[in-house]
């Protein structure tokens, strides 16, 4: 596709619906029998657009269906709360989610962790970024601390791994500001939207992330050479393949043979496989993984909600200390439960 085209998906995904789900609807929560599989819906994390993450993913979709011997269809969303919603009403069967999705949708027993991308020593490591224009007022990181509300800002949404936690917590917190309130304005989108948000003037500065800024050069090349890397982060947890967790446990590991093998082999479907992998920004396939893969995860949610306790005004020191006890309380119990997925059976 043609950059003119890239455009016009990137400014059209908000406005697109979901792809339809499969004809035969998953059991709700209550439900005790087990599924009937009939297909596998893959809820697709939006990438850049709907449309572009859809073409990324089918190619592996197409794959899979082959190996399991069933239809595997797309659940394709413009927004991480779209995506949240179809989890809740079980209208996905498997997903590659975001670290905080992921945490939300194991937590409340709907889904489990069974892969995540593999990582080799060498291997550029996955970062959140600010990203602002090269020229006009705000080109650096001290002036935009110095005086966040004058600026406009780009971000990702509240289930964004880069796009907000990290920048929350590791940058604009531990200086006194919080992303929803200080900025003179705020636009919320996906990796994309927020780059071009900026490289066209509609914003001064965007959370990003290097995986997804290299994907922008590709695509934008003429956008992306206005922008500059103004901030970078700790490496950030990872995201998470999840299946249903009232899938039977042969189908489970069934569906994560398939992802652990996707392009190990040799010939020329293999050659195939490694170049899907390559697009998927995921070079060397995925690894097993299980709950525990997700620990990162709680104790990064659990320091921002520590954070925001300790900077946020209150009634008299006994309700904060109320507050935090909570915050400990709900962490403990994070880290049992998803210690407790590892764990012998």
């Amino acid at each position: 596709m043609n950059r003119r085209t890239l455009l016009a998906l990137a400014l059209s995904s908000s406005l697109m619906a979901p792809w339809p789900a499969g004809a035969q609807p998953a059991p709700t929560p209550s439900t005790k029998s087990t599924p009937v599989i009939k297909e596998v819906r893959f809820g697709v994390l939006p990438l850049g657009g709907t449309v572009e993450s859809r073409a990324l993913w089918t190619p592996l979709m197409a794959d899979m269906s082959r190996a399991l011997g069933l239809p595997v269809s797309a659940y394709s969303v413009p927004s991480y709360e779209e995506l949240d919603r179809a989890i809740g009403r079980d209208e996905i069967d498997m997903a590659f989610l975001s670290a905080k999705m992921a945490l939300d949708a194991v937590m409340q027993r709907r889904m489990k962790v069974v892969a995540q991308i593999a990582r080799r020593d060498g291997m550029p490591e996955h970062r959140a970024v600010l990203l602002a224009r090269k020229t006009g007022p705000l080109n650096t990181l001290e002036v935009l601390l110095a005086q966040p509300e004058r600026w406009r800002l780009a971000r990702g949404d509240s289930r964004s791994v880069t796009g907000f936690i990290v920048p929350q917590s590791q940058l604009f917190l531990p200086n006194q500001i919080e992303m929803e309130t200080r900025f003179r304005s705020e636009f919320v989108g996906t990796h994309q939207a927020t780059a071009l948000a900026v490289a066209n003037g509609d914003a001064d500065v965007a959370t990003n992330n290097t995986t997804d800024f290299e994907r922008f050069r590709q695509q934008f090349p003429v956008e992306a050479a206005r922008l500059q890397v103004i901030w970078e982060s700790e490496p950030p947890p990872g995201a998470q393949m999840v299946v249903r967790r009232d899938y039977p446990p042969e189908f489970q590991a069934k569906l994560q043979a398939f992802l652990v093998g996707y392009g190990k082999g040799k010939g020329p479907r293999a050659d195939a496989e490694r170049e899907v992998l390559k697009n998927l920004r995921a070079a060397y396939g995925y690894v097993a993984a299980d709950d525990s893969a997700l620990l990162p995860e709680a104790k990064l949610e659990y320091q921002l909600g520590r954070q925001r306790a300790l900077s946020a005004a209150w009634v008299n020191d006994a309700a904060r200390e109320q507050r935090l006890q909570r915050i400990e309380k709900a962490y403990a119990a994070q880290v049992e439960a998803l210690r407790g997925s590892a764990a012998p059976r």
